[in-house]
């Protein structure tokens, strides 16, 4: 078992990057290098045989809480650790932290074939770049076939992850061409503004009006404008959550469905999963410290606010349907099972699945196979799966 070291809430700004860098982030000089094994490795991985990769691991196997990690992510966070890496974000250097986020994304990128289209939408702040993609079978808007079948795909609303500060289009590019083929779901992938440019609520702000302008075009995207869902990863999945509330009080006709993948809904309050997995399994107590920091640093919203953390929030009635998948391995599972405790006792119809033997951002390593393929091909069945009942 991991044990976690003791970290303070990091600083933010230039300071915050020297001061992370000490404390074992690999420099920018490192980086270069790092990233060509760290490719060499990501390519291999899927062709490697459980056999083979328990064989290299000296057939050690890691196991708590009844859990016991995943072979492949086991060896990827092996390969991580020997190459000096730890956590998700790569440097405190903001404009590095992203660009190597997208230098990993594009290493597992797993080719899947879409309709893929770049588009701006207005927002409250100018506009918002968001990229469309549709099934490559879908029935095309105004014809024959649309007009025998009365009925064209739903719409599925993505919010990504990235703690708020990192990730884009392109770092969810893979699992949103996923969800689109397999799910046979529109996908409008927003990319909405990140901290610390623009601190909360920007990035909530701009996920609502994404969300309120898909229910006014999802007929002219293609889709089925009576069922437009919304959903997300860590980050993502708190944006989800937070809109299908402010849809409720608002009175704006609410998401079909809610999607969310380990979801980040407490930023107040520590956890058991918080403390087990702080640090060894990919995101980090370093990294939530650092993405919490910048994502309120300027802003008039505190860590209670059920704008931040929907956990909190004092009515989660009469929302959309919810499914909300958790990892074992994660240190975001404890408030994501929480938080799916908390619908289900408030009425909300939930799905809820705790896949025991992966580790946060699974659903984005699909490609690398083991649990992560197989846990992600389960969700997408079950997006699908309820969709279809609208």
């Amino acid at each position: 078992m991991t044990r976690s070291l003791p970290v303070q809430v990091p600083p933010t700004g230039p300071a915050a990057a020297v001061a992370h860098d000490e404390v074992g982030r690999p420099g920018r000089g490192r980086l270069a290098v790092l990233n060509a094994t760290s490719d060499v490795m990501l390519r291999l991985l899927p062709r490697l045989p459980d056999p083979v990769k328990r064989l290299l691991l000296g057939r050690r196997t890691v196991t708590i809480d009844g859990n016991t990690l995943d072979t492949t992510l086991q060896f990827m966070l092996a390969a991580q650790s020997s190459a000096g890496i730890n956590g998700l974000v790569a440097s405190s250097d903001v404009t590095v932290a992203r660009s190597q986020l997208r230098k990993l994304s594009a290493m597992i990128d797993a080719g899947i074939a879409v309709g893929v289209r770049d588009l701006s939408i207005p927002g409250p702040a100018g506009t918002i770049p968001v990229r469309h993609y549709t099934p490559v079978n879908t029935v095309p808007v105004g014809s024959s076939r649309e007009r025998s079948s009365g009925r064209s795909e739903p719409l599925l609303v993505f919010f990504h992850g990235g703690g708020f500060v990192v990730g884009d289009l392109d770092t969810h590019d893979g699992l949103c061409r996923l969800m689109c083929r397999d799910a046979g779901v529109h996908v409008l992938a927003v990319d909405y503004r990140l901290a610390p440019e623009h601190p909360a609520p920007a990035a909530i702000d701009d996920c609502y009006a994404a969300y309120r302008w898909a229910l006014e075009h999802a007929a002219e995207l293609g889709a089925d404008a009576s069922r437009v869902a919304v959903g997300g990863d860590s980050a993502g999945g708190n944006l989800s959550a937070v809109v299908s509330r402010l849809a409720r009080n608002d009175g704006v006709p609410l998401p079909a469905l809610q999607m969310l993948l380990y979801p980040a809904t407490d930023f107040a309050n520590d956890t058991r999963s918080k403390t087990l997995f702080a640090d060894g399994f990919f995101l980090t107590k370093k990294d939530m410290d650092w993405f919490r920091a910048n994502y309120l640093a300027g802003s008039t919203l505190g860590a209670t606010d059920p704008l931040i953390s929907p956990l909190l929030a004092d009515d989660l009635s009469e929302l959309p349907a919810a499914m909300v998948f958790t990892g074992g391995f994660d240190p975001l599972r404890d408030e994501g099972n929480q938080y799916a405790d908390a619908l289900a006792a408030a009425g909300v119809a939930v799905d809820h699945r705790q896949f025991g033997s992966v580790v946060h951002a699974f659903a984005n390593f699909f490609p690398l196979g083991g649990a992560s393929a197989t846990a992600t091909a389960e969700i997408v069945s079950a997006l699908r799966a309820h969709l279809s009942r609208g």
